[in-house]
């Protein structure tokens, strides 16, 4: 399908304020960007860069006052998350050396600390594919999706203790126990079309049968319609802006996207 992405920020600042924003969709096997629309007002100069994960980064110097930035694309999507049962499970010995790195604990998700827990809840499931499906079904029966938690930047261990949380924490949850088995997983941020009420989402993906699969604990199908815009270890690799110094809250946020026809040839 054909989606039109599109969000808005606005900051007021003290004083000049450096930030890196992860605003862009890039193409790709699932995803073809064909239009984009980048403003700030003011408008400053932008150095681009991408990251080790391969986002695309902007890094600017915000002027004092009233900043704002607006971004607009139209991307080509896949209809349905691809959906695998009994991808196997792939050995760390034979994973790509790219892969590897998204077996190991990290800030948010702490997977050194969920091997019994895992295991317990894949129970005989086959290794791979089927035993991230059933991670997924716990969660969605064990753990509140809120949209509008209390809870506020929590790692896996807690999400655990509190069992509720806004879909970043979910996602972690998630990562962290499918890594307790050895499961290579990473989290993604960008769009997600229908998803009420509209906001900027997180999802994650496995490595099994030689690819990643995308996972959503906060919906109830293989929802497709998403456009992805950052990937990471965890949170803290994948925010939408990173400000240094005083820490800001943006005074208007919105994010939406709408379905769109294709484009003319």
């Amino acid at each position: 399908m054909w989606l039109r992405t599109s969000c808005e920020l606005s900051f007021n600042i003290e004083y000049p304020t450096p930030f890196i924003l992860m605003l862009r969709p890039r193409s790709g096997p699932h995803q073809w960007v064909a239009r984009e629309t980048y403003n700030m007002a003011p408008f400053v100069p932008v150095v681009e860069y991408t990251d080790s994960y391969g986002n695309l980064c902007q890094r600017l110097t915000a002027p004092a006052g009233l900043f704002s930035i607006s971004t607009s694309a139209d991307v080509q999507t896949e209809d349905e998350l691809a959906v695998a049962p009994g991808a196997p499970f792939a050995p760390v010995q034979s994973l790509p050396d790219e892969v590897l790195t998204y077996l190991l604990p990290t800030r948010y998700c702490e997977s050194d600390q969920f091997q019994n827990m895992a295991w317990d809840i894949v129970g005989d499931a086959a290794p791979g594919y089927d035993q991230v499906a059933c991670i997924v079904a716990w969660i969605r029966a064990n753990v509140q999706f809120n949209s509008d938690s209390p809870h506020f930047q929590i790692s896996a261990v807690a999400v655990n203790q509190q069992r509720e949380g806004v879909c970043r924490d979910l996602a972690h949850f998630g990562i962290a126990l499918c890594r307790a088995l050895c499961i290579p997983a990473r989290m993604v941020v960008g769009y997600l079309f229908g998803l009420q009420p509209m906001d900027f989402h997180a999802w994650f993906e496995v490595y099994v049968g030689g690819r990643w699969y995308g996972f959503d604990a906060t919906q109830d199908a293989a929802r497709g319609g998403r456009v992805a815009v950052a990937y990471g270890h965890d949170a803290a690799n994948v925010a939408i802006f990173t400000q240094f110094g005083l820490a800001l809250s943006p005074t208007h946020m919105r994010a939406d996207v709408k379905r769109i026809r294709a484009p003319r040839a």
